[in-house]
């Protein structure tokens, strides 16, 4: 008992320590509900939707919709496809309409009672088609996540992750960084099939003129069946 005391601890450090890694340039709160359906024991398909307040949490500055499958080949490596349609708020309240398509190779460890699992992410994404002269130009980024939860076979899972952004095509970038998250949280398994997800991020900008930090609070309702 005195073990799991002590790594519920260790989480609490870890956010403790995010409020003194920078100064708060902006508090942001995310909803999320996502769902997940079984089609076949390997193959899932899934749904979510998002909305995310910033500005001090005043105003609705992203908001989308995913869809996507995902197959898991054995308990070691999955993978996905998904579609993302993004509303993003510019500072005249004017939405830019994205279009995200993305992959991701998931590979899971677990040596109890630590889960480990580390995600590669190859993304593009098109702003503006109709209404920007650089609409049909989408960006490319890499992104990598690496993740440790704490599995104590418990209704309750704490988690850390971090993850990294990388431009492949911004002629403008000659760095392998321009924005990283670091996230601690808890997955609280209602029954089979509710779940919630509460967690607390930093999100750091690099490489830019004025770069943004983000102190984040995120809720998310899950449901898979």
């Amino acid at each position: 008992m005195g073990i799991k005391f002590r790594y519920i601890f260790l989480f609490a450090f870890i956010i403790c320590f995010f409020q003194s890694f920078s100064q708060v340039n902006d508090a942001a709160l995310w909803f999320s509900t996502n769902a997940e359906k079984k089609i076949t024991p390997a193959l899932t398909a899934t749904l979510s939707e998002e909305f995310r307040l910033n500005e001090n949490i005043t105003e609705l500055g992203t908001f989308f919709t995913d869809a996507g499958v995902k197959y898991k080949f054995n308990k070691l490596v999955r993978v996905s496809v998904n579609y993302r349609f993004v509303n993003k708020r510019y500072t005249d309240d004017f939405y830019s309409k994205r279009h995200r398509y993305y992959f991701d190779l998931t590979i899971r460890e677990k040596v109890k009672p630590f889960v480990f699992q580390f995600r590669t992410r190859f993304q593009s994404q098109y702003a503006d088609i109709f209404s920007s002269n650089e609409g049909k130009i989408p960006s490319y980024y890499s992104r990598n996540k690496f993740t440790v939860k704490l599995d104590f076979d418990k209704k309750v899972m704490p988690y850390f992750y971090t993850e990294l952004y990388t431009p492949l095509n911004d002629p403008g970038s000659v760095y392998y960084l321009d924005n990283v998250r670091y996230c601690a949280g808890i997955e609280y398994k209602i029954n089979l099939i509710h779940s919630l997800d509460i967690y607390y991020m930093l999100q750091r900008e690099y490489h830019v003129n004025n770069p943004e930090t983000d102190y984040i609070i995120g809720v998310g309702y899950n449901v898979i069946f």
